[in-house]
């Protein structure tokens, strides 16, 4: 069933939001300042682009002052209006009985876009 879900967020955008990502972080790496931001940002990328079946932890030996640190600089940066998007799809989508699905793997990305430092994705 994951897999039939996941075709169908690739062809409705999707794979849309796997590139916006992708770019950003190949973006951010170009500067060496950006790098830790650039990483998070194509874990991003691979979360959109295949979202269903996967969930998303705390990493149990994550340095906890310096992905603090880098966590709120993520927020102000850029986090907040990536969240503030995947939280304006999710309602979006969470409309209809049809787009739940699809609103949970929004609201699931929007929680990773938040604070990405010190999480990891599990298939």
């Amino acid at each position: 069933m994951s897999t039939l879900g996941n075709v169908i967020w690739i062809v409705f955008g999707g794979f849309f939001i796997f590139l916006e990502y992708l770019i950003g972080g190949l973006l951010l790496c170009l500067t060496i300042v950006g790098i830790p931001f650039g990483l998070q940002s194509i874990k991003l990328s691979l979360l959109a682009l295949w979202p269903f079946g996967k969930r998303i932890e705390y990493m149990d030996y994550a340095p906890g002052c310096l992905s603090t640190l880098m966590n709120i600089l993520w927020f102000f940066v850029g986090g907040i209006w990536i969240t503030l998007t995947h939280l304006a799809f999710g309602l979006l989508f969470a409309i209809t009985i049809i787009g739940l699905p699809f609103a949970k793997q929004h609201f699931k990305l929007m929680s990773l876009a938040l604070t990405p430092f010190g999480r990891r994705i599990i298939d």
